[in-house]
This record gives C-alpha cells, structure tokens and sequence, in this order.
C-alpha cells in the first residue's frame, strides 16, 4: 500500500534535504549574503555549530512588505516565477529553500533592514510556526539559527564531532574568501576569530587562507571572452601530491570541479609540472548563465556545463598564457645559508646570457640581469630538441612503412590504443589493432621517422599507448632525450649554441619532462657566503628586483 505522509513525518524526512549539518547552513546563508551584495560578511559559531550558527552581513536587506515569506518554503527573491528562469539561474541561491529548511532544522531568527527603510523587520520561525515583528538594527541582514536538530535526535546523533565541523566550514569560507576576495570575512567560532580577510585580490586572498608564503608563489592569470577566466595559479615549484588545493568558481560559485577542469590546468602547465604533482589555483569562471545549470546538486556544489570541453581548452590556455608571461628560473640553493626565499613573479622573457664557463663538462655557467646563471645543457638542450620535434611534426606528410612492422601490446596498451587511434592518426601515426594482442605499425610522422634514435618504434608506441595524459608530449619528450647532449659533449661552441636554442624556446624554464633547465644566484648571495662587505654589497640582479618590489609593496 502507499500512503501520504503526514506532514509532521514528511518534515523530519524532508528537513535533511538541503540542511544536513552545520556546513550547510552556512553555505545557504552566505549564498544569501553574497546575492544580497554585501561588501561584509561575519559568521559565528558556537559548538560547532549545532548551538550556533549567525551570519551577518550588510547587503541589501528583505522589504517589510516581504518579510512574512521569508521563511516560506520556494518563496524566493532571485527567480522569476516562469519555468524558463530556471535555464538562465543568476544568483548562488534560487530554491527559496534555505530559511525554510533551517527553521525546520532548527530555531531561526533573522532581523533585517534596506538601507532606505526605517526601522528594521524580525522573524522568529520554528517548523511551521512563524512570528513576524519591528526592531531597531543597522541595514543589512542577521541570521542566527540556534539548536540545530535539537527536535531531530536521530539526526543529532549522527553529527560529527564539533573540531571536525569546524574544520569543514573553515575549509568552507575560506573557499569563498578565495573566490570573493574583494569582500570583508570574518569567521569566529567559540568567541575567538578563525579566519579574518580585509578586501584584497586573489593573492591577497591567497595569503589570508593559505599563508604570505604562498601567496609570494603564485602568479594572475586573466583571460577574457565567451569563457572568462581569472585568478591565480602558484609556480611550478610550489605543487602538492593531492588536488586539494584546486579551487574553482562558475559564476561566483564555488563547485566542486569536474576532473576535465584539473586536467586542464596540469595539462597547461605541461612539463612544468612533474608527474604526479598538483598546483595551487584559485580560478573564477564567466560563463552565459544559459550554458551552466547549477539544479543538478542538493547543495548547488556541482554544476552542469554546456560545453565542457570548451571550457577546459579555454582554462588550459588561460593557464599556459600566464606561465609564458614570467620567467620561471628556480632560484639556485645558497652556499651556506639557508635558500632565500623565491623572487617575485614579473614580466619579461629568457634574459640575454653571456657564457662564461663550463663546468663538469655539463653545466654552462653564464651571467645575465647582473646574476649568476647556471645551465643544465642536456635539460636545456632536450626542451630545444622537443619543441623544434614539435614544430615540425605536421610539417610534412607522414611517412608510410615499407612493411608494418607487426608488435606485441599489453592489454593497457590495446585498451589505450582502441581509445587514442584517432588521435595519434590526427598527427601522422597509424597503429592498427591485430587481432590476439598484436597490433601494427603502418605509419610514423615524418619529423620523427628521420631521427637516428635507438629503439625508435618501440620508444614512439610506449609514449603513445603509455600512462600519460598527453601522447604526443609523451613521444616528443622520450625522443628529445636521446639526441641531447650528454656530460663529456658540451665544449665552448656547442654550449653557446644551447644558449641561443634555449633563449629562442617558448618555455625555456623546464625539459620535457619537468626538470629545471636553468638556476640564477645572485652576487650577494656570494658575496655573504664569501663573508665580503664593502661597495659590491649592494642589492643588484634579481636582489635588486626583490628591492624594488618590497619598496612598491610598502608604497601600497
């Protein structure tokens, strides 16, 4: 038999949909603040959360006349009452849900007022029981929702300990601080202050969640059109094992983000970024309203996009663009003392070096911007040999085998195939499945059926039926290595050479495979090891620059 629940059983089922803990509320309420245009936003929380959640904020406040249905379930300000309005959502919040699922949660009270109202309105709602009254308070809105699941035991007990709620919201807010960093935060739990931004860009939001240390690493990526994208992204020495520190936002919205998007931000960094390893990012999306559609999550943490694929190209791009615009050099470790800190990003291109030893008969040892500069000639050499592969690869037709040559492949190997094949044959290898594991090996482009390299097929079909994410990287970068110069090869020509190759590369800073080609040491880091003091003790090369940016810093 089905029976219709009545509803003060439908409540204690229903009340869970939108506020499951603590988290969710303020998520709710600060998607409400944010809508309302507040430039300030303060949250407090005592035990976790479950005795209080207030969030305050002085947006544009709820009209007396509009109070009573605040705590209205789906009465909402941010929808036109028309089914279309849900294809072209505008704001965080649109269900008209959160107020209503907190009084039934819990025991809500809201004061509210325009700026251009006198005198304020208050709520008081608890389950289906609303009380409406006047106050005097300031313009904005005050949310407090007290008791939370006090008349759900079932759901009391299930609530993880206050610490860990904690955490998560300030895991939370710091979120949106990174993705709203133009705005006042303010986060206390217990009575003491958690977290606590002034207006500031992305680096400064960095900073405020994630330490000054951080944010000195981190570089503005900007990027205009159909799909707009903006943030930051740190350099290639400050990774992390796990992608927890990928933030991203659809149209002030932080989501939790597709895997096609973290793809596509590694993938921008190609060999800047060693295998394994995950960047800091904090990257806002602008998308049509009509090309996302955030109705397909509970909490709205996941978002639909039309053109997903579009999107992730266009972040792949955003990000290669800003680590072409900076000189990537790792600084080089001190004599003696501990390294000094990272230089500061700025503009310009792979500097004009002038050769001046070699060492080991592997590094070049130049000087250039009144630094030190050592190069690894076999990275330096390799990144020259991948990208001139790279240049050439389409630039004739590929070159048929006069007999396929027939290979054994691993089951990965086949599955990958099966799933590449198209792909490969885009840029001039064709590798066609055998039948009882075999597979064959009809064509090579011509870049690389040219090379004299050991092992040339079997090296080109690992690196296209490997692991990686990018086969065509994968081939250019096995092939680049082998022809590069080794320890023992290097004399002074050949080094001036791999100078010049390298100062005409589009990403002179790594090797294909993620190594650093290059390392700076300034004269005052020698002139200290040296213990020297004198007139060459002054800032110059890339102290100088450190100078000049501390000196703008405290300008500001």
């Amino acid at each position: 038999m089905i029976r219709v629940l009545p509803p003060e059983v439908a409540r204690l089922i229903a009340a869970g949909e939108v506020v499951s803990r603590p988290l969710d509320v303020v998520r709710e309420l600060v998607d409400n603040a944010l809508d309302a245009g507040a430039t300030r936003i303060e949250i407090e929380l005592e035990g976790g959360g479950l005795s209080l959640v207030r969030v305050r904020d002085n947006g544009a406040g709820i009209g007396a006349d509009s109070v009573p249905l605040a705590a209205v379930r789906h009465a909402t300000s941010k929808l036109e009452p028309r089914a279309e309005a849900v294809e072209r959502v505008t704001t965080l919040g649109f269900r008209g849900e959160a107020l209503w699922a907190a009084a039934q949660a819990g025991a809500l009270h809201l004061i509210t007022r325009p700026a251009d109202q006198v005198g304020a309105s208050e709520v008081w709602a608890q389950g289906e029981e609303v009380r409406v009254g006047r106050a005097a308070a300031p313009a904005g809105t005050t949310v407090t929702v007290r008791g939370l699941f006090a008349g759900l035991p079932a759901r009391l007990r299930t609530q993880a300990p206050a610490t860990a709620e904690v955490r998560e919201i300030t895991a939370l807010v710091g979120r949106y601080v990174l993705h709203h960093p133009d705005l006042h935060w303010r986060l206390g739990v217990d009575g003491d202050p958690r977290l606590v931004h002034a207006p500031a860009d992305h680096r400064g939001a960095v900073a405020s969640v994630y330490g000054p240390l951080n944010a000195n690493r981190v570089l503005k990526v900007e990027s205009d059109g159909e799909v707009g994208v903006r943030g930051v992204i740190s350099r290639p020495e400050l990774t992390r094992a796990r992608r927890d520190r990928m933030h991203f936002s659809v149209n002030g919205r932080p989501v939790l983000a597709p895997p096609e998007l973290e793809k596509a931000v590694i993938e921008g960094y190609a060999e800047l970024l060693p295998a394994g390893a995950a960047p800091l990012c904090v990257l806002d999306l602008r998308v049509a309203p009509g090309d996302h559609n955030p109705n397909v999550h509970p909490a709205k943490q996941v978002v639909a996009l039309a053109d997903l694929g579009g999107v992730a190209a266009r972040v792949r791009e955003a990000v290669a663009a800003a680590l072409a615009q900076h000189p990537l050099a790792r600084a080089a470790p001190a004599l003696i003392a501990p390294p000094a800190p990272s230089e500061s990003p700025r503009n310009g291109s792979f500097p004009e070096l002038t050769l001046v030893g070699i060492y080991q008969e592997l590094y070049l040892l130049a000087q250039g911007e009144g630094d030190l500069w050592v190069v690894d000639a076999h990275a330096a050499h390799e990144r020259a040999l991948y990208e001139r592969l790279g240049r050439e690869l389409l630039s004739a037709p590929p070159v048929e085998l006069p007999e396929p040559e027939l290979l054994h492949l691993t089951p990965q190997q086949l599955a990958a195939l099966h799933e590449r094949a198209a792909e490969l044959q885009g840029w001039g290898l064709t590798i066609e499945d055998f039948g009882a594991g075999l597979a064959r090996l009809r064509a090579l482009p011509a870049a690389l059926a040219a090379l004299n390299v050991p092992r040339l097929h079997e090296q080109i079909v690992e690196g296209a039926l490997g692991n990686g994410p990018d086969p065509r990287r994968d081939v250019l970068a096995a092939l680049a290595c082998a022809p590069a110069l080794k320890a023992g090869m290097l004399d002074q020509g050949r080094g001036e050479l791999v100078l010049a190759a390298l100062a005409a590369c589009e990403h002179p800073w790594a090797c294909p495979h993620g190594r650093p080609t290059t390392l700076r040491l300034s004269e005052r880091d020698l002139a200290h090891s040296f213990g020297r003091r004198g007139v060459r003790d002054v800032a110059r090369g890339r102290d100088a620059e450190k100078k000049a940016v501390l000196k703008e810093s405290q300008r500001h």
